[in-house]
């Protein structure tokens, strides 16, 4: 009967490098003491995740505070799901993100010495572990067709155990090498299974570094670890990757836990050290039934990064706000220091929730509010450009008539202690400030008209309209100016506050927001808009007055 070694040699016979000749070809990395050296590793079958970004947020901070090293390696091995152009995309979102690799897949180019860095220029690297687990009786050729294996799980789904090629029903593990060979040299195709040593019943100690030390069942399925169209599977290749890219820390999500028998077994039997294994709490939803479930790639739009970008909100409050879910101790750190450079803060995993996060949009648009706030005109300017050149064309349109008279807008309110929050994204803005708009403006009256409350009859809103036009002037400090517009209301029966009008119905028609309100209605189409002296200011005295006028000779 042939030897194991004979049996790999007939398989691989043009490999002749071995895992010591990897070893010296990658050697371990020159770091300090401490420096932890992390991946992403993404796979280019689609949009980047929302919790593919956290997952590589963390990976790029865990490998910045400790001066280690970030890569990221592109698993591109199931080439039957790939999505042309994907990893391209995938690492331009990244970097949107401030999540930049310090060497690795770059698209069109590699940067590093522990390359190649796609999965599916090491083929070769894979064959040299792979044959050396044949020589050693670790690994072995299986010939079953895919309705042999269907009808394997078939009588396991009857006898109501666990499915799966393992045991007993590893048919193919029972084969003599003699027998392995004759249908090799008979063109009988096949993948290669690792045999697994381990027993289900039994159990592993393994450690966490967020959900620390627990116990799990052994793997002894005879996983398949080279596919026959010549690449790795997922578990295999990522061993070989992580040990000979000298990955320090694994750090993904908590749905690899169950794969961690597995990857352990692995490591072992190829003689390599396993890294150390951060599994992240998903990100979660609430769904109908008011039931926790993960963020779904097919029912949920923020489970797309591209989502946010789309819609225009800052990449910095997505980044915040995903700080939050990573450590609980961030937004007391952000209160305290703000949004400008939150790369000083300390990442930990011993601050991680071990419970999924929800994910909260009214958090990421409170976020998004609190950091545009931050931002000069200059700024506003700039990111309105960068966004709307890519997804919106009105707001383009809008800003390129005049970006000067385009920073006024975005700048009411803007250079104070407290600055306004108008805007916690850019898109939609054009339908929030068109009405600065001249022709825009007159095209929405025209459409939509103008809608009082209706307790005032016209005829006193001309009255008031016409008083306001003649008396404010927004050369005067805004509390001077206020005090005019109350003088008007009084002289015309409108109380100071609300509860003076309670307390003196039959004296009063209204209140001084009442005649506001009709200013702002009549300068803006809504009963909503940024402070309104300053909304005069950017308008000026001239357009005021044309659209007061207007409006006085046609209500």
């Amino acid at each position: 009967m042939i030897t194991d070694k004979e049996l790999a040699n007939l398989i691989f016979p043009d490999v002749t490098e071995t895992l010591d000749d990897l070893e010296k070809r990658y050697p371990k990395r020159d770091l300090p003491d401490g420096a932890e050296v992390t991946r992403f590793a993404p796979s280019p079958t689609g949009f980047l995740h929302t919790g593919s970004l956290f997952t590589a947020m963390i990976c790029r901070k865990v490998a910045t505070q400790t001066g280690g090293i970030f890569y990221i390696r592109l698993e591109d091995t199931d080439t039957k799901r790939e999505i042309q152009g994907s990893g391209e995309q995938l690492l331009t979102q990244l970097k949107l993100f401030d999540v930049v690799p310090d060497e690795g897949y770059l698209a069109n180019e590699e940067k590093g010495d522990y390359g190649p860095y796609k999965q599916s220029d090491r083929a070769n690297i894979y064959k040299i572990a792979i044959k050396n687990l044949l020589e050693r009786g670790l690994a072995y050729p299986c010939f079953a067709t895919q309705e042999e294996l269907n009808e394997i799980r078939k009588r396991q789904e009857e006898m109501k155990i666990i499915p799966g090629y393992y045991g007993k029903f590893a048919r193919d593990r029972f084969l003599t090498n003699d027998e392995r060979k004759e249908k090799i040299l008979n063109g009988v195709p096949f993948v290669i299974r690792f045999k697994s040593q381990g027993n289900h019943l039994r159990k592993i100690k393994v450690r966490d570094e967020i959900h620390g030390e627990f116990e799990i069942a052994q793997n002894d399925q005879d996983i398949v670890i080279f596919k026959s169209d010549g690449l790795p599977t997922y578990h295999f290749a990522h061993a070989v990757d992580d040990h000979f890219m000298r990955t320090t820390t694994v750090i993904r999500g908590e749905e690899w836990i169950a794969s961690l028998p597995i990857h352990v077994e692995l490591f072992e039997a190829l003689g390599f050290r396993a890294p150390k294994y951060a599994h992240l709490p998903v990100i979660m939803k609430l769904d109908e039934n008011n039931h926790k479930r993960k963020l779904s790639k097919r029912l949920d739009s923020e489970a797309a990064v591209s989502f946010f970008l789309e819609d225009g909100y800052p990449s910095e409050a997505l980044i915040v706000y995903l700080n939050t879910i990573a450590n609980s101790n961030f937004e007391e750190w952000v209160f305290e220091n703000g949004y400008r450079d939150i790369s000083k803060f300390e990442f930990s995993f011993e601050k991680m929730s071990l419970e999924g996060a929800l994910f909260d949009i009214d958090k990421l648009t409170f976020f998004a509010k609190e950091i545009l706030a931050t931002k000069t005109k200059e700024e506003m300017l700039d990111m309105a450009i960068s966004y709307a050149t890519k997804y919106d064309e009105t707001l383009l349109n809008l800003i390129n008539r005049d970006p000067n008279y385009f920073k006024e807008i975005m700048n009411i309110e803007r250079e104070k202690e407290n600055p306004r929050k108008d805007y916690y994204k850019f898109g939609g803005m054009s339908d929030t400030i068109d009405f600065f708009y001249g022709d825009i403006y007159d095209s929405l009256v025209a459409t939509n008209g103008l809608t009082y409350n209706e307790k005032f009859d016209k005829q006193l809103i001309k009255t008031i309209l016409g008083l306001l036009r003649d008396n404010l002037d927004t050369s005067k400090e805004e509390s001077l100016w206020f005090a005019d517009m109350k003088a008007i209301a009084l002289d015309n029966k409108f109380a100071p506050n609300g509860k003076t009008l309670k307390q003196n119905p039959d004296t009063y028609i209204g209140t001084v927001g009442d005649v506001a309100e009709m200013l702002r209605i009549s300068l803006t189409t809504r009963r909503n808009s940024p402070n309104l002296y300053y909304v005069m200011k950017v308008l000026g005295k001239e357009e005021c007055n044309r659209r007061l006028t207007n409006i006085i000779e046609n209500l």
